[in-house]
């Protein structure tokens, strides 16, 4: 970063200070972000092991990549596996694994593993959002009670977090473009690995990213989606429209749903919380997509700390167009051969459900990258305290952008000993588009929802 835009930063940041008792942290803690910190709050220094240092991420496309939403090459094809855990040697390292990955390990017992690579830290965004966190880390608060935030836009609210909810709107509000289309598919895998395909097309604009707004311009929307059902032909034609609410419990999330047989837009209140989503069979709840998303209201969070753990990362292969779905999806579980996971260190953050409210899921601890504050997996437990569903973020870095974040979501359910597929899009001609310029909020009214459903 240029020297004055730093100094810059630096003068706004004693005015704020000098203004305001409410900073989240002091100018000495954020001046952290430009020193032992990375730009986005994490340690900059490795483990002086088998975590590197970050050293800036991975920021350029390699040769032979030139067009926006090509299927991404994989830089580092000539890695090879450092070794593979298995059932039989899981005990050896299971001090960097979640209960959920144990679990998966003692429910496949034959065919579950996790090929181990050199880890990479290869997360990246843009100069503009390391400059918007430094801002944030001096002005950004909780409000209504944690369930809403303020004063924040544009980059990670809270960099130098204090708390879990601190840590879970990171989460919710992280770096994922400003603008994004893509055509890609989920799948409810059954038993015996037979599967079939949910094909839509999503348009995602988050509006907090975007630069020409500013946080008065915000108006409490964090991002616009929609997407519209292609196949298969029993659901084409149907489209979901939602506005994300920043604060969801001032203002709920406003969510739409098109019926292509009636031609009729309806509200759709309920999409939140554990209602489940149809496309998943019973397999994903709202708030699970994303691994979690939506109002932190029903919770009690902690931020339990930090740890050294095996995480999907940079999972180009999982999502290179030469693989077939039918190669990839397997009875219980992905296929492992196409799956890479990395030690990186995580943030713990436990939610527990209070006691006045109800969710299908009475605890979930969540295990977020530290270079992106990207939940990469989640552990849930029923109302018995067992745990019953695992979640994984396959993660990689999109380096056109940059931005790292997830290229499939894979949700088990452990005790159906079935899951779920999120975001497969290696048989698609092309995959995530983040070239095009946002369309703007008019782009995103029931209207015109109603008229590009019924073209």
């Amino acid at each position: 970063m240029k020297k004055n835009n730093w100094v810059a930063m630096g003068a706004l940041a004693l005015s704020l200070l000098a203004s305001s008792s409410f900073a989240a942290v002091s100018v000495t803690e954020a001046e952290r972000l430009k020193n032992d910190l990375t730009p986005l709050g994490a340690e900059r220094a490795g483990n002086g092991s088998d975590i590197p240092p970050w050293r800036g991420g991975l920021s350029l496309p390699p040769v032979g990549y030139s067009t926006p939403n090509q299927h991404h090459l994989d830089p580092y094809a000539d890695d090879k596996p450092l070794f593979v855990i298995t059932a039989a040697n899981m005990a050896e390292h299971e001090a960097f694994l979640s209960e959920g990955q144990k679990a998966l390990f003692k429910t496949y017992p034959d065919t579950f593993r996790m090929p181990i690579y050199p880890s990479r830290r290869t997360a990246a965004a843009p100069e503009w959002v390391y400059e918007n966190t430094y801002r944030n880390a001096l002005r950004a608060e909780l409000s209504g009670g944690g369930n809403g935030l303020q004063y924040a836009f544009g980059g990670i609210p809270f960099p130098i977090a204090k708390t879990g909810l601190e840590a879970i709107w990171n989460h919710i509000t992280r770096w994922r473009g400003v603008y994004l289309t893509r055509r890609a598919s989920e799948i409810a895998v059954q038993t015996n690995g037979d599967f079939s395909l949910v094909t839509v097309q999503q348009e995602v604009e988050f509006n907090y990213y975007r630069q020409d707004k500013g946080i008065s311009g915000l108006n409490n929307v964090l991002f616009y989606y929609q997407s519209f059902t292609r196949a298969p032909a029993r659901l084409a034609g149907g489209a979901v429209l939602v506005h994300e609410t920043l604060d969801q419990v001032a203002e709920a999330r406003q969510a739409w749903g098109y019926n292509a047989g009636q031609r009729r837009v309806r509200r759709a209140p309920n999409l939140a919380y554990d209602t489940p989503i149809a496309a998943a069979d019973g397999l994903r709840y709202a708030d699970d997509t994303d691994m979690y998303n939506g109002a932190p209201d029903r919770y009690e969070w902690k931020l339990i700390g930090k740890r050294e753990m095996y995480i999907p990362y940079n999972n180009y292969r999982l999502s290179s167009n030469e693989v077939k779905y039918s190669d990839l999806i397997q009875p219980g579980h992905i296929n492992p051969e196409y799956a890479r996971y990395e030690k990186h260190r995580v943030w713990v953050v436990e939610a527990t459900l209070k006691p006045d409210v109800r969710h299908v899921y009475h605890r979930r601890t969540f295990y977020l990258d530290e270079d992106t504050w990207g939940i990469a997996v989640a552990d849930q437990y029923d109302a018995q305290g067992d745990l019953w569903r695992v979640s994984m973020a396959y993660l990689k870095t999109y380096y056109e952008l940059p931005v790292t974040w997830t290229t499939i979501d894979v949700y088990h359910d452990l005790k159906a000993k079935r899951y779920h597929v999120q975001g497969l899009d290696n048989e698609e001609r092309t995959t995530v588009d983040f070239s095009q310029d946002p369309p703007g909020e008019r782009y995103f009214t029931p209207s015109e929802l109603r008229r590009r459903g019924t073209r």
